[in-house]
């Protein structure tokens, strides 16, 4: 272990949750290609009540889902069971009625299309597809606001039902583009994806404490969600809870896990789809992965339009940024020491990770604070991947 980086951590750790602005409790690890190097924990699970954060403490991972629901993708892929380029209605038939949103009518009825080409596997992967979220966008909040459409956390199918806001492939537009890849899989294999997943991944990855519905150790363990109000201060959600018993099992948010089992996949992606039990993934399907998928398009903000739940959010403002499968990935190194071609993402709770093929190490910081982009949950994670590079590869 390194002395020095797990002194400048705790030290991290201690501030980071202490004071009048700070953040109620956070566990981090960073992972090399042969096991932990560093894990800590600070602060409580609930503020203001008794059980203090712990390494195995379970988080909800929000859309840190994302990068497991498209490694089930991937690996249909390879067994010839899926074409990223194939219409995706040709596993999933009700994909294809998603029409594009051309505006509102006078009396606030959306305005409609087909689109002229069909969405692909692909383009959801790429988040390409023309899907958002009604906290990233206007359009998506009207017709939650008027027309009563459910919101993406309800677990529910109609919350998937809506319109396209661009032609597919035309633009970069985050969404419930990977709530739908998962439908995909469950459509091509036959079971919930939460099934997929821990036969073809949690198991092979020794994954015990990951899952769409928590087991009562897992839900004994659990981290509160909590609120940043205008003043800074906090105040705990204790009855958010992601539905665990939900219609569908969303690929994009709904899981919830540890920090340590979370590093068990960060490692497999450091070691070319090796598991601690198995291989989860082959590396030409890893290396296809990391690659920009974009061509010219670049990533964007995230808007805020739903204060309570997300800021304006940007990684790396001003640096160009571009996706893979299904990643964010810096075109250009990062100030905090993480190089060019890199692959991260986050989730809505202030849950952080990066996955640095390069060097062989990768990290995960966990909170669960909204609204996401937290400038002190922010300004922690970015202290915390700096260290790493500090002590790790200086």
């Amino acid at each position: 272990m390194n002395t020095g980086l797990t002194s400048s951590l705790n030290h991290l750790f201690d501030t980071v949750t202490a004071g009048p602005l700070r953040v109620p409790g956070v566990v981090a690890a960073i992972t090399g290609r042969d096991g932990l190097v560093y894990q800590g924990a600070s602060g409580q699970r609930t503020l203001g009540q008794a059980g203090e954060m712990t390494t195995d403490s379970v988080f909800a991972l929000f859309s840190a889902t994302k990068a497991i629901t498209a490694t089930a993708v991937l690996q249909l892929v390879e067994e010839g069971r899926l074409d990223l380029d194939a219409p995706a209605r040709d596993y999933l038939p009700m994909i294809g009625e998603r029409q594009v949103l051309e505006g509102f009518d006078s009396d606030g009825s959306p305005r409609l299309r087909p689109p002229k080409k069909p969405i692909t596997t692909r383009m959801l992967l790429l988040h390409t597809a023309g899907f958002d979220y009604e906290f990233f966008n206007e359009h998506y909040n009207r017709l939650a606001r008027e027309q009563g459409l459910p919101g993406i956390i309800s677990g529910s199918l109609a919350a998937l039902q809506t319109p396209l806001l661009f032609e597919p492939g035309a633009q970069w537009e985050y969404g419930s583009n990977l709530d739908w890849a998962g439908l995909v899989v469950e459509a091509i294999t036959g079971q919930r994806l939460g099934e997929v997943m821990q036969q073809r991944i949690f198991e092979p990855l020794g994954m015990t404490d990951t899952a769409f519905t928590m087991t009562p150790s897992m839900l004994q363990r659990r981290a509160c969600l909590h609120q940043r109000e205008v003043d800074g201060s906090l105040s705990v959600l204790e009855d958010f809870i992601l539905p665990q018993d939900p219609e569908v099992h969303m690929g994009g948010h709904g899981l919830y896990s540890t920090v340590q089992d979370y590093c068990r996949f960060i490692r497999a992606w450091l070691n070319d789809g090796q598991g601690d039990h198995g291989r989860i993934l082959r590396p030409e399907t890893i290396r296809l992965a990391e690659k920009n998928g974009l061509d010219n398009l670049k990533i964007k903000a995230l808007p805020g339009v739903i204060p309570s739940l997300t800021n304006t959010a940007e990684f790396f403002p001003g640096m160009p940024k571009s996706w893979g499968l299904s990643f964010m990935i810096n075109d250009e190194d990062a100030h905090t020491g993480r190089p060019a071609g890199s692959l991260a993402w986050a989730g809505l709770a202030n849950l952080f990770y990066w996955i640095d093929r390069k060097n062989g190490i990768g990290g995960f910081w966990a909170t669960q604070i909204l609204p996401f982009a937290d400038p002190i949950s922010v300004s922690g994670y970015l202290g915390f991947e700096t260290a790493a590079y500090r002590y790790l590869t200086g």
